[in-house]
């Protein structure tokens, strides 16, 4: 029999069997429904501990447990595992069969992407592309934009110091002071004095006007800001200066109403005709205040240590508003020739009084800067030259163009100019006078240039008077145009040693150096004075005067042959001896000869110019030499008596003609001279000198023994033919 406990026991352990045995199949058919089914959350914790059979085993021990009771629920956990399995299954089908659209449609996503991008990129590329060369085209804008911004940021600093400016004006009693002073003193020269009067407070006053100036003094305005006056457009070149002080500018500020209301717009005092109007204004408003400024301002501004000059700065100050007149009005008057030459007139008057009177210096902007500029400057050119060329046509043609002004004052007339010279060298003066002050050196050569053509045009024209006078070479008018020619060609040559001359000497030098105009032996000429600007006209002016004296020459001479011919017959074989005569008298044929050439100086010594007749007188000797010589002493032979009668005429009566105009004349007669010693040597000193010269071996014998008579100028051979014409040789055979 079995015991109880065994009984109990057995089927417990047989239950205990068979549930371990149900377990284990239903571990094996459903262990994969039981994972499924007890969650993804136990199963990733039994995943984790890496068994997922024990963990099965696990969850049946849970739901069964050891109470057999527990088994009743096998069929329904197995059911509802098996639900779970068939779900799970479905849901993997479902997902197994989706997947594959889920990725075409994502694939297809990221291709329409790609394309997408890509077509953003090409945009992204294109949208580049345009917007730099948008830049590119841009940025010139950008950058006068940034000039301008930059410009009106300055601007706007500059209009707020102004307005700080303003501000201290408003605070200062300078002009107060000045008006108390009575300034400006625009009546009168006196008017200035009262400024300078002392009134009860004049110290208080002048103490009060020295600590505002100096305070003004020390506020600094900038170029940029200085509206008024107006700055002239560069074309002038205007040289670079500081502008005036700003107390000066202040003191200048009423003038400078003054002078705008009076001479701008449709005043009765705006007039083109008349410059001289404010031109004149200026200059009396400057000797008006030049006291004041030098006992009153000067001392302030020398405490201080400036180096301003107070008339100077004032000066220079007013200066301007003349500049500004002159640049508005030349354009109106420029092509009317009258107005334009009397405006161009009354500046130079202006200038000279500037400068000479007021001390103006010339580094100072002026109105020659005005005058210097290109349209301007041509048009003065022109403009002169036209007015030069009506003179020069009036002067000859006047009736006293030919007659000396000074023809009857004998220390004055030396160089017997006539008026149509002595007035076109005074023209060629005056516009000198008018260009010396430009301050640029090209348009001083540009004016020199116009000097060389008139005085050539002066030439030609001399030269077509000349030869209507051809025919009457020794007639007044003739003789007139060779003074001029004379005249003119003297005055250029001491031009040429003029300092203001050498100067545009050197600045031409420079010009021709550059523009390579010159050859190297011309460039060296002038660079070392050897030549001067006016050599080219000096020159011809030099050739007209040699043709001139010699067609003059050779008129003369014709008519001493046309006189001598008789006394080339003289019978100089047969005249008397010096012994047979009781007095020695002057050849009857050589009368005329004689009296034609002293005819002929005294007219030419009174008709020319003493340097002109000098020459003259010259070159008729130097003819009459070789003539006498050739044509008369030569052509014939002489006796004793026909020598001497030779050396009479010649030594007392030719030779003393020309003693007047020199003390040895007959050393102008070397020729004549020496063949009247040669046919006047005595028998002895004539055979021993012929002997000599014909028995010397060496050429300085013979040129001693020449010597020793006084023989220099004739060779041997000439002085051995003058010896075989004597005829009084003794009967020696020789």
């Amino acid at each position: 029999m079995l015991r109880v406990g065994e009984i109990g026991e057995a089927p417990a352990a047989r239950c205990c069997s068979e549930s371990g045995d149900e377990r284990k199949n239903i571990q094996e058919k459903s262990g994969i429904n039981i994972a499924a089914l007890v969650g993804n959350e136990q199963v990733s914790e039994g995943t984790d501990n890496g068994d997922l059979s024990s963990y099965v085993s696990a969850f049946i021990e849970k739901e069964v447990g050891n109470d057999l009771k527990s088994l009743k629920k096998l069929d329904k956990l197995i059911e509802q595992m098996t639900g779970s399995k068939m779900q799970l299954e479905e849901q993997v089908l479902t997902i197994s069969s989706e997947i594959p659209k889920r990725i075409q449609s994502a694939l297809k996503n990221a291709e329409e992407s790609k394309q997408l991008l890509n077509q953003f990129l090409e945009q992204q590329t294109h949208l580049s592309s345009c917007i730099n060369n948008h830049l590119l085209s841009a940025q010139p804008w950008m950058d006068d934009l940034g000039a301008m911004i930059n410009q009106i940021e300055e601007t706007e600093r500059h209009l707020a110091y102004l307005k700080w400016i303003s501000q201290i004006e408003e605070l200062s009693d300078f002009e107060e002071i000045l008006a108390q002073l009575h300034w400006p003193f625009i009546a009168t020269p006196q008017s200035q004095t009262v400024g300078l009067s002392r009134p009860t407070s004049a110290p208080e006053m002048y103490s009060t006007l020295e600590i505002l100036f100096c305070q003004l003094l020390k506020l600094q305005t900038s170029d940029e800001l200085l509206t008024e006056p107006k700055q002239l457009p560069e074309k002038y070149s205007l040289p670079a200066s500081p502008s005036v002080i700003l107390p000066i500018q202040i003191m200048l500020s009423p003038l400078q109403k003054r002078f705008r209301y009076h001479f701008r717009g449709n005043r009765q005092t705006n007039v083109l005709s008349k410059p001289e109007w404010y031109l004149a204004q200026i200059l009396m408003w400057i000797g008006n205040h030049t006291q004041f400024l030098d006992e009153k301002i000067q001392p302030i501004l020398d405490k201080v240590c400036s180096a301003v000059n107070a008339r100077l700065e004032f000066s220079r100050g007013l200066m301007m508003l003349v500049l500004e007149k002159l640049a508005s009005d030349i354009p109106c008057l420029l092509y009317d020739d009258n107005l334009f030459c009397h405006l161009v007139d009354e500046v130079l008057l202006f200038e000279r009084e500037l400068h000479s009177v007021h001390g103006y210096p010339g580094t100072f902007a002026s109105c020659m800067h005005i005058l210097s500029e290109e349209t301007c400057f041509q048009r003065w050119l022109t403009v002169e030259r036209k007015f030069a060329l009506q003179k020069m046509d009036s002067m000859l043609s006047s009736e006293a163009a030919w007659v000396s002004q000074y023809e009857d004052i004998t220390d004055v007339d030396e160089m017997k100019v006539p008026d149509c010279a002595e007035t076109f060298m005074t023209l060629l003066l005056v516009i000198t006078d008018r260009y010396k002050n430009l301050p640029i050196a090209s348009r001083k050569l540009q004016f020199l240039e116009l000097q060389k053509d008139l005085v050539d045009d002066f030439r030609i024209r001399l030269t077509q008077v000349m030869k209507e006078e051809t025919r009457a070479s020794l007639g007044f008018r003739y003789c007139a145009i060779l003074n001029a020619v004379n005249y003119i060609s003297t005055v250029l040559a001491d031009w040429a040693d003029n300092v203001f001359f050498l100067q545009l000497q050197q600045a031409a030098l420079e010009v021709f150096a550059e523009n390579n105009t010159l050859s190297k032996l011309q460039l060296g000429q002038l660079a070392s004075m050897e030549s001067s600007v006016f050599d080219d006209m000096i020159n011809l002016l030099e050739r007209l005067k040699h043709d001139m004296l010699t067609r003059q020459v050779d008129h003369v001479f014709r008519e001493v042959k046309d006189t001598a011919k008789l006394y080339k017959k003289e019978r100089w074989l047969s005249l008397p001896s010096q012994s047979e005569q009781a007095v020695m008298s002057l050849s009857s044929s050589a009368c005329p000869l004689l009296l034609i050439l002293r005819d002929r100086l005294l007219q030419l010594e009174q008709q020319l110019c003493f340097s002109l007749f000098k020459i003259f007188w010259q070159m008729l000797v130097e003819k009459l030499d070789v003539y006498i010589y050739q044509e008369i002493i030569l052509a014939n032979h002489f006796n004793e008596g026909g020598a001497a009668q030779l050396q009479f005429d010649m030594t007392r009566n030719l030779f003393p003609l020309f003693s007047h105009y020199c003390k040895r004349p007959e050393n102008y007669f070397k020729h004549v001279k020496e063949a009247c010693i040669v046919l006047n040597l005595n028998i002895g000193s004539a055979l021993l000198l012929k002997d000599v010269l014909q028995s010397a071996s060496e050429q300085l014998t013979a040129t001693a023994a020449l010597n020793e008579v006084g023989i220099y100028k004739l060779a041997q051979q000439d002085v051995e033919i003058l010896l075989n014409l004597r005829t009084n040789w003794p009967n020696t055979g020789k």
